[in-house]
């Protein structure tokens, strides 16, 4: 466990985007109880950039069978050549950060059911940490697991009671723990309220700087988004779950802004209630997803659906022409434009020797 104040991180030992990056292909049986066969990992050399991309039809429903030529990588406005590319079943490793404030304690249960849910759907290469933010942060267990088991007892076991909402604290702290980890890095963070830390006013990360950790250590963030009845429309506005769905009501809940109170304030205009309007931004800035929810009946099949993408996303690689230590924007395209793309949106060129 984690002491009170271990969100405080000093950025040290971190690992350059532009270091060596291994790729491991995963080829999956699918159903139940099935093998997992693995093929040798792709060899990338320290100047290749890898970007993870998801691919959706209108609809929503996942486009997993894409070739090579249909995609389109561009650096800074100029097309690359792709010198990796795989769109097999990938193993990933995760940080699960669930947010334990006063406002989800009628909900607690549900929210632990959803995440043994993605648990579940974890296939043997992946491997996770169980964290949970409130009065301090917590993450379990002290290395990465593939073990399902003990996993689930985390959750069932070792979550903290409620308190306030260090939101950017502890995905920054989510990020930290990913850093020497190989493949695709992955924070997937739950809340119904805004950043809210509370006691820790001399010590917080913002939406700003954890957004620009992740892009330069190339860390993706998924976000489930629950909206509450904190606010004086609670349950009066239209739409459902989904990349920047609407948002509503839900059942149980009570304190303003999911945590203990304060202004509900984005952008330097007050908002009125539902989680944190960062976290759309953030995930869409790392190649992640966002789904809010209205309802506890969608936690569930949501977490699945998080895992589901994960494991059928593109990767994708090329070789920068320049390296020059600046974020550089990335474009990715596919040649049908019914289809929507999700990748991260820049990464870091970081010189060499650096």
């Amino acid at each position: 466990m984690l002491p009170a104040r271990s969100f405080i991180v000093a950025r040290v030992a971190i690992v350059p985007v532009m270091k060596v990056l291994a790729v491991v292909v995963a080829a999956v049986a699918v159903g139940s109880g099935q093998s997992q066969s693995q093929p040798p990992p792709f060899s990338v050399t320290n100047r290749t950039v890898a970007v993870f991309a998801t691919v959706t039809q209108q609809s929503g429903r996942l486009a997993p069978d894409l070739d090579r030529d249909q995609f389109e990588v561009a650096d800074n406005g100029k097309r690359q050549d792709l010198t990796l590319f795989a769109n097999d079943i990938q193993p990933i490793t995760i940080v699960m950060l669930l947010d334990r404030s006063g406002s989800m304690r009628a909900n607690f249960a549900r929210v632990e059911a959803a995440a043994e849910e993605f648990v579940r759907e974890m296939l043997p290469a992946d491997k996770a940490r169980i964290g949970s933010f409130s009065n301090r942060i917590q993450i379990d267990p002290p290395d990465f697991t593939s073990d399902h088991a003990a996993l689930i007892a985390i959750l069932q076991r070792d979550l903290q009671e409620e308190g306030p909402t260090p939101l950017w604290n502890a995905v920054n702290v989510g990020i930290t723990d990913l850093l020497h980890q190989q493949g695709r890095r992955v924070v997937l963070v739950f809340t119904d309220g805004v950043d809210n830390p509370m006691n820790f006013s001399n010590h917080n990360n913002s939406l700003k700087s954890v957004m620009k950790r992740a892009e330069e250590e190339d860390v993706m963030v998924y976000a489930i988004g629950f909206s509450g009845d904190n606010g004086p429309h609670a349950g009066g506005y239209p739409g459902g779950h989904g990349h920047g769905g609407g948002r509503g009501g839900f059942p149980g809940g009570g304190f303003p802004g999911g945590g203990f109170g304060g202004a509900r304030i984005y952008g330097g205009k007050p908002f009125d209630e539902g989680p944190d309007p960062g976290l759309k931004e953030l995930a869409g800035a790392t190649g992640g997803g966002y789904f809010e929810l209205m309802s506890t009946s969608d936690l569930g099949s949501t977490f699945k659906r998080v895992a589901d993408e994960l494991h059928h996303q593109y990767a994708l690689g090329f070789t920068p022409a320049v390296l020059d230590g600046r974020l550089h924007a990335l474009t990715v395209k596919v040649n049908d434009s019914s289809m929507i793309v999700r990748a991260r949106r820049r990464y870091l060129a970081e010189k060499a020797g650096t």
